[in-house]
C-alpha cells in the first residue's frame, strides 16, 4: 500500500512539475489571447475555460505566492501553445500585454474612425465619437472638429490593445509631428503657400479624385492653379462629403445646390477639412506637384480611370463632352 502512495505522489508530483515549468496549456492552436479585467479568480476561470491551464487551485496558489494580484493591470495577454504555467504567471506578474496593429487606411468619417479604434483597442466606438466631437478635449491636441483627421497619418501601428483613448490620441499627435518634420515636408509646404493641414485637406480631395499616381500630381496642380487664381475648386468628391452619400456615382446639377460649407462649387477656397484620410504619398504628391498651366481636368471616355487635363475651358468642354456621351450609353445599356 505504501508503494502505492509513494507513485501516486510521484505522479502528482511529476504532474505539476510538467504543468508548472514545462507546459499547462491544452488548446490546438498556436496561441490565444484572453483579456484581464476583474480579479484573478475570474480570470482563473477564463483559462480554465479557454483551455490554457489545466487546473483552477495551481494557477491561483502559485499566483498567491508570487504576488500576481498587485502587479497585473487590465488588459490582454497573448500565450502561445505549451507555455508553462511559471511562464504565464510570470507574463501576467510583469504585465506583459499582447500588442494589437492599428492598420489605419482610408476614412471618410469620425464615426468609421471611431469604428475602426472599436475593432482594434479596447473601448467603444460611442465614447471615441463623443471624443472627437469635443472641441475641449482635441484642443489638448492642437486640433478640432473639423481638423481632427489631420492627426491620422495612415499607416500600420504597433500598440498595446489596452492603450487608452488619451494615450492613443498623443501617439498619433506625436507620429504626425515626425510625418511633416521628415523629408522636408515643412519646407516644401511652406514654398507651395499651404499649412500642412491645408495639404493634407487638398490631398484628401486628390485622393478621392483618382486611384493613379501620375495623374493625381496633375490633379494637385489643378487644384493649386485653381487656388491661386481664386477660382473654385469645384471637385465632386466634395459634393459626396456634403451630401455624406459616397456611393454617388454621378453628381447631378441638384447636387450642386447643397449648401454645406464642404461643397466646393459654391465656396471658393479648400474645404474646413479633409474629406478623407490621404495617403502619405498622396500627400507628397500634392507637396511635389509638377507647375503646370492646368485648370481643367475630366475623366477619360475609356474608363481607364486616367484622365484628360486642359488649359482651355473649350478643350476641357470637348473632353467632357466626350465622357458623358459614354456614360449616358453606359448607363443606358446598364438599365436594359
Amino acid at each position: 500500500m505504501k508503494k502505492i502512495i509513494v507513485i501516486v505522489l510521484l505522479l502528482l508530483i511529476s504532474y505539476e512539475s510538467y504543468n508548472i515549468f514545462i507546459s499547462t496549456t491544452h488548446f490546438n492552436k498556436d496561441r490565444i489571447s484572453f483579456e484581464y479585467n476583474n480579479g484573478l479568480d475570474a480570470l482563473a476561470d477564463t483559462l480554465v475555460a479557454k483551455k490554457i491551464i489545466l487546473d483552477k487551485p495551481s494557477f491561483l496558489v502559485l499566483s498567491k505566492m508570487l504576488n500576481v494580484e498587485s502587479k497585473v493591470r487590465p488588459g490582454k495577454f497573448l500565450v502561445k501553445k505549451k507555455t508553462s504555467l511559471l511562464s504565464l504567471i510570470r507574463m501576467l506578474r510583469n504585465n506583459q500585454q499582447a500588442t494589437v496593429n492599428f492598420v489605419l487606411n482610408k476614412v471618410r468619417t469620425k464615426g468609421e474612425l471611431a469604428k475602426l479604434i472599436e475593432n482594434t483597442l479596447s473601448m467603444d466606438s460611442a465614447t471615441a465619437f463623443a471624443f472627437f466631437n469635443n472641441n475641449d478635449s482635441l484642443s489638448l491636441y492642437n486640433t478640432d472638429t473639423t481638423q481632427l483627421l489631420t492627426l491620422f497619418i495612415p499607416n500600420t501601428y504597433t500598440m498595446y490593445w489596452s492603450t487608452s483613448l488619451t494615450r492613443f490620441m498623443q501617439k498619433m499627435k506625436d507620429q504626425q509631428n515626425i510625418f511633416w518634420k521628415s523629408n522636408n515636408r515643412l519646407e516644401k509646404a511652406a514654398a507651395i503657400g499651404m499649412t500642412p493641414n491645408e495639404v493634407y485637406t487638398l490631398a484628401s480631395i486628390v485622393e478621392e479624385e483618382c486611384n493613379y499616381d501620375s495623374d493625381k500630381s496633375l490633379i494637385a496642380s489643378v487644384y493649386q492653379n485653381r487656388l491661386l487664381k481664386g477660382m473654385p475648386l469645384q471637385a465632386c468628391p466634395t459634393i459626396k462629403y456634403a451630401m455624406q452619400d459616397f456611393t454617388l456615382t454621378r453628381i447631378y446639377e441638384k447636387y450642386l445646390m447643397n449648401t454645406s460649407p464642404y461643397n466646393t462649387y459654391r465656396h471658393k477656397g479648400l474645404p474646413p477639412g479633409p474629406i478623407c484620410t490621404p495617403s502619405p504619398t498622396t500627400i507628397d504628391l500634392v507637396l511635389n506637384a509638377p507647375k503646370t498651366n492646368y485648370l481643367y481636368f475630366v475623366a477619360k471616355s475609356d474608363f481607364s480611370g486616367y484622365h484628360h487635363f486642359s488649359a482651355s475651358f473649350e478643350e476641357h468642354s470637348k473632353f467632357a463632352k466626350e465622357y458623358q456621351l459614354k456614360l449616358d450609353e453606359y448607363q443606358k445599356r446598364k438599365k436594359q
